[in-house]
C-alpha cells in the first residue's frame, strides 16, 4: 500500500475524565509545531465522568478546515471506543488498543447504552465478528487494518523500575500521553516535538511534565523496537509564511473581546459558554500598548453571577457607564436574558451577548452541537426593539468577529448577539497569528462632555442615534427607566412621542444596513457565475469550503455565499451574489432550516434543495461532499438529513 505522508484522520477515544482532551492537545499541538495544519473536533458526554468521549484530529500539510467521518488512526483507552468507531477505520488504518483488553465484550460495558448496543451488535453479526474485543481486532486485522496492543500495565511497571519509582507502576492516567507517544512512534515523528507538547499542556505542573516526557519517551522506543512500520508518516513542514498558531473557538472569542476592548464579563456557568469565561478569568491581567506607545498592563473585571438575568443586567450596568461590557452564555441561559435583552433595547444600552448554541430545547443536549437559535435571538424578548444578530463561520473570524461586534453595538446603541456553536467553541484548529491592526475600535456617538443646554439622551435624530452619555459625565443627567419614555428618559403614554420613539429606536437598522460593509454582511467563495449557490452560516463553512475544494476538482460549478449579518437581513447583497444561479441549496444544523426560511421571507425565492443536520453532531467534509454530490448530479432529494457521528 502506498505510504501516506501527512494526510492522517486521527481519533482518540476514552471515558469521560480519562485525559482524551489532554491527549488531543498534545497530539494536536505536537503536530503543529511541526508546521503542519490541523483540525480537531471534540466530542464529550454532558456526565462528568465516565462516559464515552473522542477527538479526532485531521492532520495535513495543506489547509483543512474540517473533520472527516473515515478513521486513519483509532487510538483507544477502552473498550467502548474500539466497539464503537471499528466501523470507520479504512483499509490500511490503525488501531492502537490495550492488549490485555481482549476479552471483554460489548454486553459488559455499563456505559454503551441499548441503541448503541444494538448498532455494535448489527455491525458485528453482519460482518460475522463476535461480540469481544478480540474478536473485533481479528475482524480488523482479516481488512488489512493494522492491530497494535500495547501493554498498558507492563510498561508502567517497566517505567517504575527504571525511575526506581513504585507508586507509577498504578499512575494509569498517564496512559493518554503513553498512547499519543504510541502514535508518533508508528508515525515516525519527530519526539522533541512530541516533548515539547507535552511540556506545554503541563506548563503549570514541571514534576507532572518531567514524568509525563519519561513515560512518553519510554513508549515511544518500546514501540520503535517491538512493532513494525505503518503506511503513514508525519513529517514536519518548514514554512516561510506568516506565524500560526493553534487555538481553541473560545480562546479566540476571548482574546478577541480583550483586544476589542472588552473591559467586563459576566457570566452564570453554562456549557459550552462557561470556557470562555473562565480563560478570560485566567488572562484578566494583560499587556496593552498606551496612548503613548509604551506597553502598559491592561484587565478586565469578570464576575461569575447568581443566574443569567443578573448576568445581562450587570453587562448593561457597565454598558451604562461607559464599559466595553458582555457577557456568555447558551440556549437556556439566553433564554432568562430575555427581559434583560429588551430593557436594553428601551434604553438604547450597548451590550454584547456572546451566544454559544448547543442542542435544545430545554436541557437538551447540554454538550453537543447545533445552529437551533437563529430565530430565537433575531427574536428572544417582547416588544420590538432593534438588535443585530451577527454569526462566525470559524476560529480565525471568531477572532476579529468578538473584537467587531462591541463597534456595532456602541455605534448603533443596541444589543448585538453574537453567535458561535459548540462545533467551533470546541474545535482547535491551526489559524494565522491575528493582526492587531485589523482591529478598528468604532465607540460611536459617545461624548466624553456636555455643555449645550439640556441633555437629551434620547434625543430624535435623522439617524435614530441619539449622542450618548456615561453615568457621571457633568451636565448630562438622565432617567433609565423599562417604560415608554421621552427624549429625557421621563416615562410616557403620549400616543404620539410613542410613535416616534419606536420609529426612532428602529430606524438605527436601517443605517446598520447602509455602513456596516459587504464583506461584514456575506462572503462569496466558488465561482461567481455558478448555477449552483449554497447559502449557509456559521460552522458550516469549514465542511463546506472542503467539500467544494474536492468538487471543483471533479469538474463541478458552485459558489457559496456565507452570511454573517442574519439581522437586520442584507437582502440587497445575497441577491447580488445568488444572482445567475439556478439553484439554491441550503445547509444548516437544525430540523426547522431556520436560516433558509429568512432567505426565503427576504428574497421571495424558494429554496431548491436543503441539507439539514439536528443530531447533535458536527457536519463532516465526508458527509457534505455526498450530499452536494448527490444535488449535483440531479440524485438528491429536497431535503436530506444528515446523520454521522458518535
Amino acid at each position: 500500500m502506498e505510504m501516506k505522508i501527512n494526510q492522517l484522520s486521527w481519533l482518540v477515544g476514552g471515558p469521560q475524565g480519562s485525559g482524551v482532551d489532554s491527549g488531543a492537545n498534545i497530539f494536536s499541538r505536537a503536530c503543529a509545531y511541526g508546521g503542519l495544519y490541523v483540525f480537531g473536533k471534540r466530542e464529550y458526554h454532558s456526565n462528568i465522568k465516565g462516559e464515552h468521549s473522542n477527538y479526532v484530529v485531521r492532520v495535513s500539510s495543506e489547509l483543512i478546515r474540517s473533520h472527516l467521518d473515515e478513521i486513519d488512526f483509532l487510538v483507544t483507552f477502552d473498550p467502548e471506543t474500539l466497539f464503537r468507531h471499528i466501523h470507520k477505520v479504512v483499509p490500511g488504518g490503525v488501531i492502537i488498543y490495550d492488549i490485555n483488553q481482549k476479552s471483554i465484550t460489548v454486553d459488559k460495558i455499563p456505559t454503551i447504552d441499548k441503541p448503541a448496543n444494538r448498532r455494535i451488535k448489527s455491525f458485528l453479526s453482519a460482518n460475522g465478528v463476535g461480540y469481544s474485543v478480540g474478536d473485533v481486532i481479528e475482524y480488523a486485522s482479516k481488512n488489512g487494518i493494522l492491530t497494535y496492543g500495547i501493554p498498558y500495565v507492563k510498561l508502567l511497571e517497566g517505567l517504575a523500575e527504571k525511575l526506581n519509582n513504585p507508586q507509577i507502576a498504578r499512575m494509569d492516567v498517564m496512559i493518554n500521553v503513553m498512547a499519543v507517544s504510541a502514535s508518533f512512534a508508528l508515525l515516525q515523528y519527530d519526539f522533541s516535538l512530541v516533548e515539547k507538547a507535552i511540556r506545554y499542556v503541563f506548563r503549570a505542573k514541571k514534576k507532572v511534565a518531567d514524568l509525563n516526557v519519561e513515560s512518553a519517551k519510554y513508549v515511544y522506543e518500546y514501540v520503535l523496537e517491538n512493532f513494525e512500520r505503518t503506511n503513514y508518516k508525519l513529517e514536519p513542514v518548514h514554512r516561510n509564511e506568516v506565524e500560526r498558531i493553534i487555538i481553541q473557538g473560545y480562546q479566540a472569542s476571548a482574546l478577541g473581546k480583550i483586544a476589542g476592548g472588552c473591559r467586563f464579563q459576566s457570566y452564570y456557568p453554562i456549557t459550552p459558554a462557561s470556557d470562555e469565561s473562565v480563560y478570560l478569568e485566567d488572562n484578566a491581567v494583560f499587556e496593552i500598548v498606551g496612548d503613548n506607545g509604551d506597553v502598559e498592563k491592561g484587565s478586565i473585571v469578570v464576575v461569575q453571577t447568581e443566574d443569567e438575568i443578573a448576568a445581562i443586567t450587570m453587562a448593561i450596568g457597565a454598558g451604562l457607564a461607559g464599559v466595553r461590557a458582555s457577557t456568555a452564555t447558551s440556549g437556556p441561559g439566553f433564554s432568562l436574558m430575555a427581559e434583560g435583552l429588551g430593557w436594553a433595547g428601551m434604553n438604547e444600552v450597548p451590550v454584547v451577548v456572546t451566544l454559544y448554541q448547543r442542542g435544545g430545547p430545554s436541557t437538551g443536549l447540554p454538550t453537543r452541537h447545533s445552529q437551533e437559535d437563529l430565530l430565537f435571538s433575531i427574536y428572544a424578548g417582547h416588544g420590538e426593539f432593534p438588535r443585530i444578530v451577527y454569526a462566525s463561520g470559524d476560529i480565525e473570524e471568531i477572532f476579529y468577529d468578538a473584537a467587531k461586534v462591541f463597534n456595532f453595538a456602541e455605534r448603533y446603541q443596541t444589543p448585538v448577539i453574537h453567535l458561535i456553536d459548540k462545533a467551533m467553541a470546541n474545535s482547535i484548529a491551526t489559524v494565522k497569528k491575528f493582526d492587531l491592526t485589523k482591529v478598528k475600535i468604532d465607540r460611536g456617538e459617545l461624548i466624553e462632555a456636555f455643555s449645550d443646554g439640556v441633555y437629551k439622551r434620547f434625543k430624535f435624530t435623522e439617524t435614530g442615534i441619539s449622542p450618548r452619555a456615561k453615568l457621571g459625565t457633568e451636565n448630562t443627567v438622565f432617567w433609565n427607566t423599562g417604560d415608554e419614555h421621552d427624549e429625557l428618559g421621563h416615562i410616557t403614554e403620549d400616543h404620539e412621542v410613542r410613535t416616534m420613539m419606536v420609529d426612532k429606536r428602529m430606524k438605527k437598522l436601517d443605517l446598520a444596513l447602509v455602513e456596516i460593509s459587504d464583506e461584514d454582511k456575506a462572503i462569496l467563495y466558488g465561482d461567481a457565475f455558478a448555477e449552483y449557490a449554497v447559502l449557509s452560516w456559521g460552522s458550516t463553512k469549514g465542511a463546506i469550503l472542503d467539500a467544494m475544494e474536492m468538487l471543483t476538482k471533479e469538474g463541478y460549478r458552485l459558489k457559496f455565499i456565507q452570511v454573517k449579518l442574519l439581522h437586520p437581513f442584507p437582502k440587497d447583497r445575497v441577491e447580488d451574489l445568488i444572482s445567475g444561479a439556478k439553484v439554491l441549496i441550503d445547509i444548516e444544523h437544525n430540523k426547522m432550516a431556520q436560516f433558509g426560511s429568512i432567505v426565503k421571507r427576504e428574497i421571495l425565492r424558494d429554496i431548491d434543495y436543503y441539507i439539514l443536520k439536528y443530531n447533535g453532531r458536527p457536519m463532516s467534509l465526508s458527509e457534505v461532499y455526498s450530499a452536494l454530490k448527490l444535488i449535483l448530479q440531479n440524485k438528491a432529494n429536497k431535503i436530506q438529513v444528515l446523520n454521522n457521528g458518535d
